[in-house]
């Protein structure tokens, strides 16, 4: 299944570290950055169990609830989130999809045959409170994930929500902004009464 930017993202039941969850409704209105891995017990993986859990309080300022998944069982899960507290100093405490056999990593497209018939990839899927997905992004296994970018990703999106604008390319918060080319001036007067910076036409900084 190919899943692409705006579709649903499927719902499921399964056992997790934190009990069985029903996706959509542990989601509840909160964002979601659903995140897999290839195994327990992996050296990279350990590093971003880590790293997230670290940054339990940026996701939860932002309302945003992570979800680990990995082709273990939940057994597996317990006893190597007991290596990821000790190795990366924290307390691991979201839950992590006990998907063993790989039923949920089929359905969103974590397995890619060119890197492993058994594992999943690293793939990354910001999901909004409407259950959208928002962004995708797909790791090779040897990668580690940048989380710097995968808060920013949400940050952007989260601003471009509420304000209707658009980030331009290495935005970071409190940067300028586009107003998107589908706003015209007359109605940009109302939205941005800030004004903005009308380099071209289409291309309109302003302030938020």
């Amino acid at each position: 299944m190919s899943l692409k930017l705006g579709d649903t993202a499927p719902n499921f039941t399964i056992p997790t570290t934190a009990g069985d969850i029903d996706f959509h409704q542990w989601a509840g209105d909160s964002w979601v950055f659903f995140f897999s891995h290839p195994a327990d017990f992996t050296p990279v993986c350990t590093t971003e169990m880590g790293r997230t859990a670290q940054l339990a309080p940026e996701f939860d300022g932002r309302n945003v609830k992570p979800l680990g998944l990995s082709t273990d069982s939940v057994e597996e899960h317990l006893k190597w989130i007991k290596d990821v507290d000790e190795t990366q100093n924290t307390t691991l405490e979201f839950p992590i999809v006990a998907d063993k056999d790989r039923t949920i990593a089929q359905i969103y497209g974590m397995m890619h045959p060119g890197e492993s018939e058994t594992a999943a990839v690293r793939s990354v899927f910001i999901i909004d409170p409407n259950k959208k997905i928002r962004l995708t992004m797909t790791y090779p296994m040897s990668v580690g994930r940048n989380f710097a970018e995968i808060l920013r990703v949400i940050d952007a999106l989260q601003l471009g929500d509420k304000h209707r604008v658009a980030t331009p390319a290495d935005w970071t918060p409190g940067g300028k902004v586009i107003i998107p080319p589908s706003i015209p001036n007359s109605e940009a007067e109302s939205l941005f009464p800030n004004g903005w910076d009308e380099v071209k036409p289409y291309l309109r900084y302003t302030t938020v």
